[in-house]
């Protein structure tokens, strides 16, 4: 497992981020560590994905570092990515370098995440805040996380509501924070990665434009239709 630091991915590289939900025509098999393995050996620097299956499957297939978290359902609540100790515990006993879970300012999480924090750590794992506001990233290292992930801007009934990147979170917390900014969220060109960095991420983070075949045509028809 890689040593935690704050430093586990090169600068300015792209990360990967390899998932598929349960109702998705990619879920199940080897696809999402070949989808891994593909991206990797095009240049990235590490992978994000989700559940025990595919982190153990993509561990197999590359050697940069793995962010793993487990999205999960809980009847009245709003916090589904890697919510209580036990995903924590599955997710690094699967073999991940990087537990991401949810630092939001809601239903008490800044609290509640402190023992997932905190054995994340014991078991020798990195840390990756997913967060929606300045605030939260703040709050997150304070906390003693190693990463922060702009992923929930815009997910959060409070946070800033936009169909493209959050570029001024990025600006805000890389020069509010210490530790890394990891652009992550609605990224789908060359062009919006390239301006993350410039606005100060450490690394950026794409899924859905490189790995999810079924949003991308769906962009394609939509742009075809208005013509």
């Amino acid at each position: 497992m890689t040593q935690r630091s704050g430093e586990l991915f090169p600068a300015k590289g792209l990360i990967v981020s390899c998932q598929a939900l349960p109702h998705e025509p990619l879920r199940g098999g080897d696809t999402m560590a070949k989808m891994a393995r593909a991206a990797v050996e095009a240049g990235a620097v590490g992978i994000r994905t989700n559940g025990v299956f595919d982190i153990l499957a993509i561990k197999q297939e590359v050697s940069v570092p793995v962010i793993g978290l487990i999205k999960r359902d809980i009847a009245g609540s709003d916090i589904f990515i890697t919510p209580t100790i036990n995903e924590v515990q599955a997710i690094v006993l699967a073999g991940a370098d990087v537990v991401a879970l949810d630092v939001t300012d809601r239903e008490g999480r800044l609290e509640a995440v402190k023992p997932l924090i905190a054995l994340a750590h014991k078991m020798g794992a990195a840390v990756m805040a997913d967060i929606s506001t300045l605030e939260e990233g703040i709050a997150a290292e304070r906390l003693g996380v190693d990463l922060i992930g702009t992923t929930l801007s815009g997910y959060t009934s409070y946070s800033r509501q936009s169909d493209e990147p959050d570029f001024e979170l990025l600006r805000q917390l890389s020069e509010a924070v210490k530790i890394p900014v990891v652009a992550e969220g609605r990224i789908w060109t060359p062009e919006e990665a390239v301006k993350a960095l410039e606005c100060g991420a450490a690394n950026v983070v794409v899924g859905s434009a490189i790995t999810r075949p079924q949003l991308i045509t769906a962009r394609y028809i939509k742009a075809m239709s208005r013509r």
